[in-house]
């Protein structure tokens, strides 16, 4: 096995969450499969406590499931000297201070400076993955390395035992029992539809809840607290119910739970019938957990978000039946349009058995593929 690196991981929240969990579950991977020594720089602890439990956010520096996490400024602040790691992270462009960058330059040999790009089905970052650039004024190169769908891309996060940590659980009526208990909530009756909604605001949100509300088959809602609360709210005609308690109206149940750490968060992805996730880290485990799912992108100001949005759709769509691949996108694109998806949703949830095929045969596919952190680690080697 080859000698331990230090890495150096720097990451600022743009998306409250989701960056800070991909680089979280990336530096873990790092210290707990690869024996590497995982250092993450985050710029928001709150965030990244809400999602790791141990976190401390009064503490500037400190240890958490073998990784040594620090609280720095942004790239326009400074850090305490530090020597450069071996491995240097500069997850999804977010820039590096410049005493560090100096301190790069200073060190031999040189620091193995990787740009961790966001994750796209787009066709053009398989001939960017893997290239290099000089640095414009120092002697630096950085490499841009963009995680895909395909083996020439550079992979998905996916811990060594995910898969069989998944399928351990959805064959385990007791740990969903378990489950539902840590989230304060009542087992759901048989025949009870399960939805996990984690999502950005949407004004399509309260007409579809009326749609599920008038619906034939009853259905759980599961909404983490404060995520996208003024929609359910203005729905209810007052406050959600606070974590642990319900609010029914017709078929539709709405429950709040708490924030979750990530691999309780896994454990309902795989407990629930459809799931919809927003940005990035959600998306992603959506994925992994092998359920029909639907994707809230993150909004960009140029509309990129939408080539990327038909890009996933494109791809994901390959090998599904023509009805419920058209169904599948038209609910999407509604969904990510905020315009009202509840006349789609029939549409939607009638091809949940084709849906639900497929999500296991596409988690299947993917799984066949390297892991991110694992393509990450041999980039590496083949560069020292």
């Amino acid at each position: 096995m080859p000698s331990p690196l230090r890495w150096d991981i720097f990451c600022t929240v743009v998306d409250n969450y989701g960056d800070a969990g991909l680089a979280w579950r990336l530096a873990r991977q790092l210290a707990d499969e690869h024996g590497h020594s995982a250092h993450l720089y985050v710029d928001a602890l709150a965030s990244l406590a809400r999602i790791a439990p141990g976190i401390d956010v009064t503490r500037d520096e400190q240890m958490a499931h073998g990784v040594s996490v620090h609280r720095w400024n942004g790239p326009h602040g400074d850090l305490p000297f530090s020597p450069p790691a071996d491995v240097v992270i500069e997850a999804f462009g977010c820039g590096l201070p410049p005493s560090y960058l100096n301190a790069m330059a200073r060190r031999d040999p040189k620091p193995i400076w990787i740009n961790l790009e966001y994750l796209s089905a787009e066709d053009w970052i398989e001939s960017c993955h893997g290239l290099a650039s000089r640095h414009p004024q120092l002697p630096l190169t950085r490499y841009f390395f963009f995680p895909g769908f395909t083996a020439t891309s550079g992979g998905l996060l996916r811990e060594r035992d995910l898969l069989a940590r998944r399928d351990a659980f959805q064959s385990d009526a007791g740990a969903k029992t378990t489950l539902w208990r840590k989230l304060a909530l009542p087992e759901p009756a048989a025949g009870t539809r399960l939805l996990s909604l984690f999502c950005y605001p949407n004004a399509g949100s309260p007409v579809l809840f009326d749609a599920w509300a008038q619906g034939v088959e009853p259905i759980l809602c599961v909404l983490p607290e404060g995520v996208a609360s003024a929609k359910p709210a203005t729905w209810a005609g007052r406050s959600p119910p606070p974590p642990g308690q319900t609010l029914s109206r017709g078929r539709l149940m709405l429950a709040t739970i708490p924030f979750l750490a990530q691999d309780d968060y896994d454990r309902l992805l795989w407990a629930c019938d459809v799931n919809f996730v927003r940005g990035e880290d959600s998306f992603v485990r959506a994925q992994w957990a092998a359920r029909p799912f639907v994707w809230d992108i993150y909004k960009q100001a140029d509309d990129a978000h939408r080539l990327k949005l038909d890009a996933f759709l494109a791809r994901y769509r390959a090998g599904l039946a023509q009805h419920a691949a058209t169904a599948m996108e038209s609910f999407s694109r509604a969904w990510n349009d905020d315009s009202d998806a509840s006349p789609l949703w029939d549409a939607f949830d009638a091809s949940r058995e084709p849906l639900r095929t497929h999500a296991k045969a596409w988690a299947a596919m993917l799984a066949t593929r390297t892991d991110l952190v694992s393509e990450l680690v041999d980039f590496v080697a083949g560069l020292i």
